[in-house]
């Protein structure tokens, strides 16, 4: 008992270093709770998403599952049965084996068709009938289909069956309900054999009867449907007639559906297809669903990993003030644990009084952490850039048991941590910790043991070997089809920081040095004083300017890589599109099939033309003004693309496959979108130099050094089945909209091959080679949303085939999972880093404030004015703090430049256009200028409190004591 009343004294006496050793040891708990929370939520969230949209593309509920198998005619007939009982045990255990409930399911069985003919046929009517139907079944039949007229079918004992027939199939047996059929059998592999059928009842379809899992009578018209209980007993367990194929659907549950079930999914669903792969005859297994949920295989562990090496900057931010915290409570401590010591204390005994002292904070830690993780969840959910926020549905997070595991294995790691300064100053006594007071001014252990310079060199090592892998990614062409970043990307910036910050640091008491040394003779006493102070003790304000030197440099580089990879991302998507909303309306046409053809057959076409076929398809261009009238339609262009022309220089001989791009200047110009700096000229400036001769072209760069050709030099174009056409070079482009100039595939040589582009009049390619259809770009006015264009296309039934949406896509893009940890864990990252740096610094500044009490009570008793000491601390703040921070710009701007370009391999080499770029913004560097000039501001104005309470007479008795 007596050991914890010293326990809770000890506390006492400093406990406002206790309660920031705490609030350390909370974010600590916080941060680490929050990379499964988030991963979990994000996650769970982007797979409901995703799910969502099978409903979209599939015309179907995204749990829907179907199987459908034929029951072989070889087959015994014994055997048969059995195995259709064990189908019917396998399909009753699918929702166990995928982990999810099934919200609806039905089964159907089916015979084989039968001739169907009335009862009171002759010979010759039966002969000439070629109607032909056979039994079906469907389980809770009288719930899922809808009544149109008479009555729902009975099981009778004189051997008739009564069923349900849908009114396409009743009207080809040219009967009525109430009427009996007779079905006969007249196959050779059946036995000679006919059923008494009476139609009793017409049904339809009933979607309300089940929104998840509707039964559609089109699907089979032709049959009779008769109770299943009568079919297992008639045809099943009796024999009369084989069962031809048997069919299960289910509706499950994908809301229940996790991630960490998405491999338990797939498993099931490739045992469903092995299991009905040829046991009763040919199987066939529908699951929409499936490839979405593979997807997400293994991503969560992917993001775990990235989410911890975003962590990494502020959780060694945390490392550093938790050591400061517990180095500041161990010092005020050092006599009385070297008391302890020469009393015959064993250094165990000690470490246990800490361990339970720290085990106390941890507790509360434990307790209060877990919650503030979640919200610096829904803090990440919330992000959309570096400091930027935007309403999004709150993502579902619920703390759990691995979540307090988590915790407690954190406040553990540390614990342990902050034990270190205690096992130190456990090692001396009384005496040795005096000759150590009087020897303050020792080299610090990181500049010891050369740690910056282990650092900085490791980070410049993997720095090279990245450049060199980015090098042979360009070379090579490799493609890459998502954004996969690599979480050493955030990790060798931090640890480049943190080597380059000490470093300088290192040299930064020399740079004092050589100020006092070329000034000694006239700086004032207050700097001269404050000189002398840091030059001698340089090494007690190592913790707080790494502090502040991690925080400015993190935070530039967070800035700039945030908006580095979200600029390039959104550029790569309004370029890919070349404007707001990209669409293609239907083309009547002479092509065989339908009267249209989308890009894809068009493709085909052109295709099938290469090998032969070179019949050119004719196009009736649809009407242009309902798209015009549009409501919210700034501006609109037709934009022609044909990717299989060819080119052909008659000067060189040179010729060779290109895609030629026809627009009409002016309307491009107004709705095209073209990120500045990729040409050499403004775009509409390339236009302007066309729009002159309805002949004029713009060429890409390949093709001029390719064939060697120069403006005025003439090209001819064309593709198959049309006739050359000339026209005159006008300008040589390197980008254009939609234009990927980049390398991919393998040319002859074995080398990528370049693509060649050719800009031309819309007007002029159609009349001079041939009428396609081409793609209509609208730019919206600001403000309009996609749905409101959308609304209306549908209301005018604008027949669309086609269509891009920036807007969406850049949507969707901002809801990937890994964009939104890298905005959100930066954001959030950036603002712990700011509260942790403000709670370090003042109490770093007040402790040292309190430590010089007696100095600044002296100076006060010899004359000084109070406004001198004020200017003594404010040199002091400038030539450390301030520094500080002008060394962080320094580091900061330097890992930016080196370490943000690795993030184009994070890209698709072949797809990365335009060329990625650093971007940085002013508003970024003022935002973090702004936040920091704040917090030193704040906490210059408390010190400066403090100092003014400062009484002489309390300074001078505190020295006697």
């Amino acid at each position: 008992m007596a050991l914890w009343v010293m326990i809770f004294r000890k506390m006492a006496n400093n406990k406002w270093l206790q309660l920031n050793l705490w609030f350390g040891l909370t974010i600590c708990v916080a941060l680490f709770c929050s990379m499964p929370l988030y991963s979990d939520a994000i996650m769970q969230r982007t797979l409901r998403k995703e799910m969502q949209l099978v409903q979209t593309k599939h015309g179907v509920y995204p749990g829907y599952v179907r199987i459908r198998t034929s029951v072989s005619r070889d087959m015994p007939w014994e055997e048969t049965i059995e195995k259709l009982i064990e189908a019917e045990k396998f399909v009753q255990s699918i929702p166990r084996r995928m982990g999810i409930s099934a919200i609806s399911h039905y089964e159907q069985l089916f015979t084989y068709k039968l001739k169907v003919y009335p009862a009171g046929a002759t010979e010759q009517e039966r002969q000439l009938t070629n109607i032909s139907g056979g039994f079906r079944a469907l389980s809770d039949m009288e719930k899922r289909v809808k009544l149109l007229a008479g009555r729902m079918p009975e099981i009778r004992s004189d051997g008739v069956f009564e069923a349900l027939v849908s009114q396409t199939f009743l009207l080809a047996t040219r009967s009525d309900l109430g009427k009996e059929l007779v079905l006969e059998a007249t196959s050779e592999d059946m036995a000679k054999q006919s059923f008494r059928v009476i139609p009793v009842g017409v049904i339809d379809t009933f979607p309300e009867a089940d929104p998840y899992l509707p039964f559609v009578v089109q699907d089979v018209p032709d049959g009779f449907m008769i109770p299943i209980e009568q079919f297992k007993s008639e045809f099943i367990d009796g024999g009369k007639l084989r069962v031809a194929e048997a069919e299960w659907r289910f509706a499950m549950n994908y809301e229940e559906l996790t991630v960490e079930q998405a491999a338990r999914f797939i498993n099931a669903d490739r045992d469903i297809r092995r299991y009905f792969q040829n046991r009763l005859g040919i199987g066939e297994v529908n699951i929409p669903a499936r490839d979405t949920v593979a997807s997400f295989i293994g991503t969560q562990e992917k993001l775990d990993i990235m989410m911890l090496a975003l962590y990494a900057p502020v959780m060694m931010m945390l490392a550093f003030y938790l050591y400061m915290t517990a180095n500041l409570i161990i010092e005020r401590q050092k006599t009385e644990i070297s008391v302890f010591r020469s009393r015959g204390a064993s250094r165990l005994q000690i470490m246990l009084l800490y361990l339970l002292e720290n085990s106390l904070l941890g507790l509360g830690a434990v307790l209060v952490g877990p919650y503030v993780g979640v919200l610096f969840t829904k803090v990440l959910g919330a992000s959309s850039g570096f400091l930027e926020f935007v309403q999004r549905a709150a993502l579902e997070v619920a703390l759990d048991s691995d979540a307090y595991k988590i915790a407690i294995a954190a406040v553990c790691g540390a614990i342990v941590l902050i034990l270190i300064p205690a096992f130190l100053a456990t090692r001396a006594s009384i005496v040795s910790h005096k000759q150590q007071m009087a020897r303050a001014n020792k080299l610090s252990f990181w500049h010891k043991t050369g740690l910056d310079i282990i650092l900085v060199g490791f980070s410049i090592y993997l720095l090279y070997n990245f450049n060199k892998r980015q090098e042979d990614l360009k070379k090579l062409a490799i493609d890459a089809t998502e954004l996969q970043i690599d979480p050493l990307l955030f990790l060798m910036p931090a640890v480049f920081a943190l080597g380059a910050g000490l470093l300088l640091l290192r040299v930064y008491p020399w740079f004092i040095r050589l100020v006092y040394w070329i000034g000694r003779r006239w700086w004032p006493p207050s700097l001269y004083h404050t000189l002398v102070q840091i030059s001698r003790s340089s090494s007690q304000y190592l913790t707080i300017s790494v502090f502040l030197v991690m925080t400015v440099a993190t935070g530039l580089f967070s800035a700039n890589a945030a908006r580095t990879i979200n600029d390039n991302l959104e550029s790569k998507i309004r370029y890919s599109i070349g404007t707001d909303i990209a669409l293609m309306t239907r083309w009547e046409s002479n092509a065989v099939g339908p009267g249209y053809m989308s890009p894809e057959q068009q493709q085909q076409q052109q295709q099938q033309s290469d090998f032969g076929n070179s019949k050119v398809v004719q196009y009736a261009e649809p009407p242009l003004q309902p798209l015009r009238d549009l409501d919210g339609v700034e501006s609109l262009a037709r934009v022609f693309r044909k990717d299989n022309a060819r080119f052909n220089d008659k000067k060189s001989g040179k010729n060779g496959p290109t895609t030629i791009i026809g627009v009409s200047t002016k309307e491009f110009g107004e709705t095209a979108w073209m990120k500045n700096g990729l040409l050499d000229h403004h775009i509409n400036e390339y236009l302007n130099l066309i729009a002159t001769n309805p002949k004029a072209v713009l060429i890409s760069r390949s093709i001029a050094e390719q064939a060697k050709l120069q403006p005025g030099d003439t090209i001819e174009l064309y593709w198959t089945g049309t006739d050359r056409a000339e026209f005159i070079i006008y300008g040589i482009i390197d980008y254009w909209p939609t234009w990927n100039p980049l390398p991919s595939g393998s040319g002859r040589d074995g080398r990528p091959e370049k693509p060649n582009l050719v800009v031309g009049h819309l007007a002029t390619i159609q009349n001079r080679i041939n009428l396609e259809p081409y793609y209509v770009w609208l730019k919206l006015k600001e403000g309009v949303t996609s749905q409101y264009i959308y609304d209306q296309i549908a209301e005018k039934k604008i027949p669309v085939i086609d269509l891009k949406d920036a807007n969406q896509e850049l949507i969707q893009s901002m809801n990937d999972p890994f964009r939104m940890a890298i905005n959100g864990v930066m954001t959030l990252g950036f603002v712990i880093s700011m509260i942790i740096c403000f709670f370090g610094f003042l109490l770093f500044w007040v402790l040292t404030l309190t430590g010089r009490t007696l100095q600044y009570g002296v100076l006060r008793a010899m004359g000084i004015p109070f406004a001198q000491i004020i200017g003594m601390l404010i040199s002091e703040q400038l030539l450390t703090s301030a520094a500080a921070i002008i060394i962080g710009v320094f580091v900061g701007n330097l890992t930016s430049d080196l370490f943000v370009p690795l993030f184009e391999m994070s890209f698709s080499t072949t797809e990365q256009v335009p060329p990625f770029q650093i971007v940085r913004e002013l508003g970024d560097y003022l935002q973090l200028y702004t936040i920091i000039g704040s917090m030193l501001l704040i906490g210059l104005l408390i010190l400066c409190y403090r100092l003014s309470r400062i009484r002489i007479a309390q300074a001078l008795k505190l020295g006697e004591e």
